[in-house]
């Protein structure tokens, strides 16, 4: 959905307060927003309380990355993805600054009839709770905008990796851990062939400074992505990376998996954004560095022992 957009790049250094900061996206957001010459301003409250929203009229653009991210969780517990996800981005909304920038996913997709590449207009067809409950909050964010509340962008993620992911369910952080020895056998289903698109944490939070930038007015939803890669690229890279092998588990293919899933960015290209550090080695290498430590070899191995910590968001 796109909605009355006019593209105009702020001209200027902006008060940007920015939901999620701990999370795994969270703390790259921060940092590019500084580097951008802009003033981070991290919220740490509930997003679903009014208490602590007295200042977004201080702000002039919100980046709101707080979320629930566990796909298989939200099955277990869907009135609580709905009431963090949805919920907090209303409360957000009830007295909005002039830019709004959501962190949603391309998992709204669903599986795409025949694969390929996915552009924004690609019908939505969320397959699990998460999914729903980010595409709901994009419709409330395209309503405000319609209604002339705020000027917004949602950035669909694609599969964000590199820079110290924590999230042992995402491929190249699982084969980084079995590299490590940290995590067993990692299961392939089929051939490992089937095709996902991959990009950077430093990219994707480069795409969120260049939505905060250059929204321009209106409403508009944008994909994330940088690097079409299968499971078998992914575990030919870690091994050339680390030097180790990954050992691997052999299941059969899911039935009607979508052999190829691309992201076409661009409409966000078009705003200036460029993927910079989003190609495969690099991101495994990054992936690597974190798994192992970056402080020698004691850090290192302190790393592998206790392995990520849990219950960490996406964002």
């Amino acid at each position: 959905m796109t909605i009355g957009r006019v593209v105009a790049c702020w001209d200027g250094a902006m008060r940007v307060l920015v939901t999620g900061t701990t999370g795994y996206v969270g703390r790259v957001v921060l940092a590019e927003l500084s580097v951008a010459g802009h003033t981070p301003i991290p919220f740490s409250g509930d997003v679903r309380s009014p208490d602590g929203l007295d200042g977004l009229g201080d702000v002039d653009a919100v980046v709101h990355l707080a979320a629930l991210a566990r796909v298989r969780e939200s099955f277990d517990d869907p009135v609580r993805y709905y009431d963090v996800n949805v919920g907090g981005t209303v409360n957000l909304l009830r007295s909005p600054p002039p830019r709004f920038v959501l962190a949603s996913t391309a998992g709204m997709y669903g599986a795409v009839s025949g694969g390929g590449v996915i552009d924004e207009d690609c019908p939505r067809a969320p397959s699990n709770p998460y999914a729903a409950s980010k595409a709901a909050a994009e419709d409330v964010l395209a309503w405000a905008a319609a209604a002339g509340r705020v000027s917004a962008v949602a950035l669909r993620l694609f599969n964000v990796a590199g820079g110290g992911d924590r999230d042992d369910t995402r491929v190249i952080t699982r084969a980084c851990g079995v590299a490590a020895g940290r995590l067993p056998p990692m299961e392939v289903f089929g051939d490992g062939s089937a095709v996902r698109d991959f990009v950077h944490v430093r990219d994707v939070a480069r795409a969120f400074v260049t939505a905060v930038e250059c929204g321009g007015e209106g409403y508009q939803a944008l994909n994330v992505g940088a690097t079409p890669a299968g499971v078998a690229d992914v575990l030919a890279s870690v091994e050339r990376v680390t030097g180790r092998p990954v050992s691997v588990v052999r299941r059969p293919a899911h039935p009607g998996e979508v052999r190829e899933q691309r992201a076409d960015t661009t409409r966000l290209r078009a705003l200036g954004w460029r993927p910079t550090c989003s190609d495969l080695d690099t991101l495994v290498r990054d992936q690597w560095a974190a798994e192992a430590g970056d402080s020698g070899p004691s850090a290192g191995s302190e790393r592998l022992r206790k392995g990520p910590r849990q219950g960490e968001p996406l964002q």
